[in-house]
């Protein structure tokens, strides 16, 4: 199917990953004789699992929750790689006959909502043609995370200039790499650190993560045993459901345990990891980080084997700042230098909401920072709009299979009622937050580029999925929503000055 200017569908995803995914398989199921289309930047579906290459990527989330729940995860590993999960989005796309719907190399630009017509009107740059083409979408359904997928973070080295070896960073992992046999520093502490740690020991001469800040991190068994035998004795389906229901009820009490005792929580994790390093290992300078657990994602190690690698001998982890590069690897303030032959800048992502796509309202600019997010998933003031963000204590997917299902909910009662837009109005007087409570520093750059959060409902990011599942399951009119049909609208939305500006 060739798009053209004059294309139009009733609901425009943007993203092929597994939020995209996702919400194309809802409306298909729950709105069949709704059109839609998915649009994607990139050449291929995935998203964050087409993305990342580099050695052993994986989740950090069992797939029995980070899974949709309406496609059971049937693979032994719960802690998969990424081509396992990358399988799996690839079995979803074609079970539900996606594929016809999603196009390629197709990045949105800019959307603008008119409402004379209740439609948005999407420029999109195809990079297979170099041509920019429109599409016009009752909604919106941007599914594209809060990643920024064409450059991840890296802060300004001092001497970077002067190191004479390879400096990769995990978002763009060369396919010819070869780093057999070599000497190799992974700066940094997080998820991506703690995964190349040990999948790089398998062949490197010694891995180095250099760390200036500890991480909490706990193993985890690869295979879930309990999620086996229920999925083997009560199969596929009913084991899954079983087991997602387990595995979510485990996420929300460790985590609100971790937040109502963290100095227990703390103690817990620390005596975990002194069993798992060798005897006299100085645990309090390498895992003992200066913040509360949870204040920052957790880190999982399946099967333990960041402490195995500790342990054999290939690897090891230094806790100290950065001086300067030199030509040979990195000075530390200490005065020690980690020789290297290749340096891994596993230091972080860069956020980008809505992949950076420019929004307007009956000709007025959208100001994301002015605007609040009503029940996770709409921006005040916007028609017609719904963004997918997922859950930062939990599995993401959880929070996103509760947004498409209230977004097929709100469709039908706009359906069944006649009206043609809605948006959310948002007290002018309302306190807000930042969107998401959360310490990480990838966060933290970013947040005064973010929508706002309000103190209660329906204006909470909330993360947690037992609460968003009785919010959004809950009625779809209330007292903040406006819905319009065609001949009765105002020319413009009214945000109540909080979302649009001039």
């Amino acid at each position: 199917m060739t798009l053209t200017t004059t294309d139009r569908v009733d609901v425009l995803i943007i993203g092929a990953g597994i939020s995209g995914i996702g919400a194309a398989r809802y409306l298909r199921t729950e709105h069949p004789a709704k059109t839609f289309t998915v649009v994607e930047a990139r050449s291929a579906p995935g998203g964050t699992w087409d993305l990342f290459r580099y050695p052993g990527v994986r989740s950090d989330s069992d797939l029995q929750t980070f899974g949709y729940e309406f496609k059971p995860w049937t693979d032994k590993q719960a802690i998969a790689d990424a081509p396992r999960i990358l399988d799996y989005l690839h079995e979803t796309i074609d079970e539900n006959g996606l594929s016809d719907h999603i196009r390629y190399e197709h990045r949105v630009v800019s959307a603008s909502w008119a409402s004379d017509d209740a439609r948005w009107l999407v420029s999109i740059d195809r990079a297979d043609s170099g041509e920019r083409i429109h599409i016009s979408a009752r909604w919106i359904f941007c599914g594209s995370g809060y990643y920024d997928y064409d450059e991840g973070f890296t802060p300004d080295f001092a001497g970077r200039e002067r190191f004479q070896g390879q400096i990769v960073h995990p978002q763009h992992w060369p396919e010819d790499l070869d780093y057999t046999d070599k000497r190799v520093v992974v700066i940094g502490s997080g998820a991506t650190a703690v995964t190349l740690l040990p999948a790089m020991a398998e062949r490197a001469a010694h891995v180095t993560m250099l760390q200036r800040t500890p991480t909490y991190i706990v193993p985890l068994p690869r295979e879930d045993v309990i999620a086996n035998f229920l999925r083997k004795v009560l199969g596929d389906k009913r084991g899954y459901a079983l087991t997602r229901e387990k595995n979510v009820a485990q996420q929300r009490l460790a985590f609100d345990l971790s937040v109502r005792f963290p100095s227990l929580a703390r103690r817990a994790i620390r005596k975990i990891n002194q069993f798992q390093l060798p005897k006299g290992y100085p645990v309090d300078t390498h895992f003992n980080p200066p913040y509360n657990p949870w204040d920052q994602r957790l880190c999982v190690v399946p099967d333990s084997d960041l402490f195995r690698t500790i342990r054999s001998g290939k690897a090891s982890i230094v806790t100290d700042r950065i001086d300067r590069f030199t030509e040979t690897g990195v000075l530390l303030a200490s005065g020690e230098e980690l020789e290297a032959d290749i340096i891994v800048t596993a230091t972080g992502l860069n956020m980008k909401l809505i992949g950076g796509v420019e929004l307007s309202v009956d000709g007025r600019v959208v100001s994301l920072t002015d605007s609040v997010v009503y029940r996770g998933m709409m921006l005040s003031g916007v028609p017609n709009f719904a963004l997918a963000v997922g859950y930062t204590n939990a599995s993401w997917t959880l929070k996103i299979g509760l947004l498409c299902k209230y977004f097929c909910k709100l469709l039908a009662y706009m359906d069944s009622h006649g009206y043609d837009s809605v948006w959310a109005v948002a007290d002018p007087s309302m306190q807000t937050r930042p969107l998401l409570d959360f310490a990480a520093g990838y966060v933290q750059r970013s947040l005064d580029t973010f929508p706002k959060q309000g103190l209660k409902a329906p204006w909470v990011m909330s993360m947690s999925y037992y609460t968003d599942r009785r919010l959004l399951r809950g009625d779809v009119a209330d007292d903040v929503l406006r819905f319009a049909r065609a001949g009765d609208r105002p020319a413009t939305p009214s945000p109540s000055g909080t979302a649009i500006r001039a």
